[in-house]
């Protein structure tokens, strides 16, 4: 017999809450970093200049791996089943995005300057959101099935 618990799964076969919720959040994360990179491509570039153009690639690159980063989040958490270190590691990738990369799209699009000292908490935030997965992952490694 397979062990549910180990890919995720609770004693009735529901996914996790991380997993779900993640992978999700994730997944519409990516969609709109796709969104958002072929606005600025197609639409932005023309309108805001290279200096912005370049501001609000970056935002859309870090949305992009952080996006990556919320889906593998979820697959560990069907790997390992939830705890807080996955949750709060997808948490922190969500806010660093909201932060990071929002303030670089409105820097970008709107010239907002107040918005320059937010864009660090957004660093920070995917650095926690890195750490949490970091320690999990070691915590994890002696688990059945890891």
């Amino acid at each position: 017999m397979m062990d549910t618990k180990a890919i995720g799964h609770d004693q009735k076969g529901a996914k996790s809450i991380v997993q779900r919720k993640y992978a999700g959040i994730g997944a519409i994360v990516m969609l709109l970093s796709v969104a958002f990179g072929a606005f600025g491509a197609h639409i932005l570039k023309e309108r805001i200049g290279e200096a912005a153009i370049g501001t609000f690639e970056t935002g859309v690159h870090y949305q992009m791996i952080h996006g990556i980063a919320m889906l593998l989040t979820a697959l560990f958490a069907a790997k390992w089943g939830d705890s807080k270190r996955l949750l709060w590691s997808g948490r922190l990738f969500l806010i660093g995005v909201i932060l990071f990369s929002g303030s670089l799209y409105g820097l970008a699009t709107l010239d907002l300057r107040w918005l320059g000292p937010v864009t660090p908490l957004g660093g920070v935030s995917f650095l926690a959101g890195w750490l949490m997965l970091a320690l999990e992952a070691w915590k994890a490694a002696p688990r059945a099935g890891a």
